[in-house]
């Protein structure tokens, strides 16, 4: 299992509730990981599959290089290319309920097909790759790579190229995700939309359509963070160990439900243990 994609490193805090213009509220448990969707999902996937690649692109600052230490610590085998950039950073709040808010700072960094051979060798052949983002010869190159390709639609620069995918997922929800959908579904086999604690639906190339249920959390609620890549790990490795798609579903739904129980999205994620 592999992800090619992007990295932050984000500062996590509680607050009662998000502000209102103009007010001030007090944060509390403040925390920092190295996570955004390429990292969050390479995690849930080293944790599901024993191992997980992850191919991206960081900082030359401390940013990069403590995000490439915590990330190994996890887990994951991360190849990057280092880039006189800053590394993103975003804050994170969640709320009493646990929902969260993110607010990001700087360009996103996207690691491209056609730097550093080297990283793209060692990917070698993979039964599933989920990216996040890249240009177009990365998605090519995870392409090649990959038996079952999984995307999200936040990879723009990549999609609508007539690189056929396995599956693209994405959040209902989420505007900029419905937005950058025109013109990319059809390049993918299965179209899943998530709905948080309502399940999804799903829908195939064939004309089959349907939804599905979300999983029953192992704990009460904590934070939000981190969910929608759980499952979006979830959804490619159940897709790549040859489940079918309401079985892919299934399993992509107790991941993030498990997600939903932690402090951060690394402190409780579905693992081999539990499949």
């Amino acid at each position: 299992m592999a992800v090619v994609g992007h990295v932050e490193w984000v500062k996590f805090a509680r607050v009662s509730h998000v502000p209102r213009a103009g007010e001030v509220v007090h944060a509390r448990d403040p925390f920092e990981e190295p996570a955004g969707g390429g990292a969050v999902a390479a995690v849930q996937l080293a944790r599901l599959a024993g191992e997980a690649m992850l191919v991206t692109a960081l900082g030359e600052d401390e940013h990069g290089r403590r995000s490439l230490d915590r990330l190994r610590a996890l887990g994951v085998d991360v190849r990057a290319s280092f880039e006189q950039a800053a590394t993103r950073t975003a804050v994170t709040l969640a709320d009493a309920g646990g929902e969260r808010t993110i607010t990001t700072f700087g360009q996103r960094l996207e690691p491209l097909g056609e730097a550093e051979a080297a990283r793209w060798t060692a990917l070698g052949a993979r039964d599933a790759i989920y990216f996040t983002a890249g240009d177009e010869s990365a998605l090519r190159l995870a392409r090649r790579s990959a038996r079952v390709l999984v995307a999200s639609p936040r990879a723009r620069h990549a999609l609508g190229r007539g690189v056929p995918l396995d599956a693209l997922v994405l959040s209902a929800k989420d505007e900029i995700e419905r937005g950058e959908l025109a013109g990319v579904e059809d390049e993918a086999a299965l179209v899943v939309f998530t709905e948080g604690e309502r399940g999804g639906s799903f829908r195939e190339r064939s004309g089959a359509s349907g939804r599905f249920a979300a999983a029953t959390p192992p704990g009460e609620p904590v934070d939000s963070y981190g969910c929608g890549d759980s499952f979006a790990a979830g959804l490619t490795y159940g897709l790549g160990a040859g489940l079918d798609a309401t079985g892919a579903l299934a399993l992509a739904a107790r991941c993030g439900a498990a997600c939903l129980t932690g402090r951060g999205p690394y402190e409780r994620q579905l693992t081999r243990r539990e499949l």
